[in-house]
């Protein structure tokens, strides 16, 4: 685990703005985002928390907590997005990618929205911030598992250029190039993403203005 610098976390914090209106921060995940992560996957279905990990998962072990919090910003980054008009800035979703020993080009991404917020673009906006954060670290493909009785995830990532393979026993791989999104390269959304993975962070970033995705 690396422990962030705060001026690395600042320069990678903005407020985003959805297509909806929703006000959300977007930062780096902390360690001392913990709670946050206990708060919000309290506050998640058994359904959504059945396809984030694949299996009925009641609550989270401190080994699985640990996992999920100690990064080093490299090979593991994570992306958190705080809701912006709750009290005290709770965590809403995560996007986080781990690099493959095997392929130093390629890393295992996942995207958690809890259910209040999902169908906002949220879950869209992580992804693609995620490959831009990839991008920066050579990271040059993205590879997940997603169930495939998730019909709503699979489209989203489809429509985003990914190839799927069934893999049996109700899984679906999922693969995607970076920069996600064939017509992202050019767009105004891209350069603000990789923007923000430099450490260029803009004040604010109208989402639904730069890139029209109502869903994810």
């Amino acid at each position: 685990m690396t422990t962030p610098d705060p001026e690395f976390i600042r320069k990678r914090t903005t407020e985003v703005v959805l297509a909806d209106g929703t006000r959300t921060v977007l930062r780096p995940l902390v360690p001392e985002d913990g709670q946050r992560i206990i708060d919000g996957f309290a506050r998640m279905s058994p359904e959504s928390r059945y396809r984030r990990f694949m299996s009925p998962v009641d609550e989270l072990s401190p080994k699985m907590l640990r996992k999920l919090t100690e990064i080093d910003y490299v090979d593991h980054f994570a992306w958190a997005a705080l809701a912006a008009d709750e009290p005290g800035g709770p965590g809403i979703g995560v996007a986080r990618y781990v690099r493959c020993e095997d392929d130093p080009e390629v890393a295992e991404a996942a995207v958690t929205v809890i259910d209040e917020y999902q169908g906002r673009g949220l879950g869209t906006l992580l992804l693609q911030a995620l490959g831009a954060a990839a991008l920066e670290h050579g990271i040059t493909r993205f590879r997940g598992f997603v169930l495939e009785e998730n019909r709503a995830m699979r489209e989203i990532l489809e429509e985003l250029g990914a190839r799927t393979t069934h893999e049996g026993a109700g899984l679906v791989r999922v693969e995607v190039d970076l920069p996600i999104g064939a017509d992202l390269r050019s767009s105004p959304a891209y350069r603000a993403l990789r923007a923000l993975a430099r450490g260029e962070a803009p004040k604010l970033l109208r989402w639904g203005a730069l890139w029209e995705r109502p869903r994810g």
